[in-house]
């Protein structure tokens, strides 16, 4: 099992930056797929970025060229670079992870049918304002 912390949240202006970490504890952090999901006021919960255990990345279309995705096994934490903020990038963004068919499962992520990973982090702010 892992346990997982976000942190770095917060209120910025439109065009500014972010960027959030995912502190993990428990079992070893790189055999773990990792993603980024985010929920948004009146909208359903979408997959951000999702990093595999080979450290492949993809992101959503809405994300990609402005949020890079990372992780640092040595410090068991996974990160979110946001550039170029957008009004509609406001959310609670959470970490996610799985390990269990991770390879399998991380593909979904940012699919409208997500098979979602099991251990989440409790989430943290975002708001951009125009």
């Amino acid at each position: 099992q892992v346990h997982l912390v976000e942190s770095g949240g917060g209120s910025v202006q439109a065009g500014g930056s972010l960027a959030l970490s995912c502190a993990a504890s428990g079992d070893a952090f790189s055999g773990y797929c990792m993603g980024w999901f985010r929920k948004a006021p009146g909208k359903e919960r979408e997959g951000v970025a999702a990093i595999d255990a080979d450290n492949a990345k993809t992101y959503a279309d809405s994300v990609k060229g402005r949020f890079t995705i990372s992780r640092d096994t040595a410090k068991n934490t996974l990160y979110l670079q946001m550039n170029n903020l957008h009004a509609e990038d406001t959310a609670v963004y959470y970490c996610a992870a799985e390990k269990n068919f991770c390879q399998l499962r991380v593909s979904s992520w940012l699919t409208h049918v997500p098979l979602l990973p099991t251990y989440w982090g409790q989430g943290t702010q975002v708001n951009v304002s125009t």
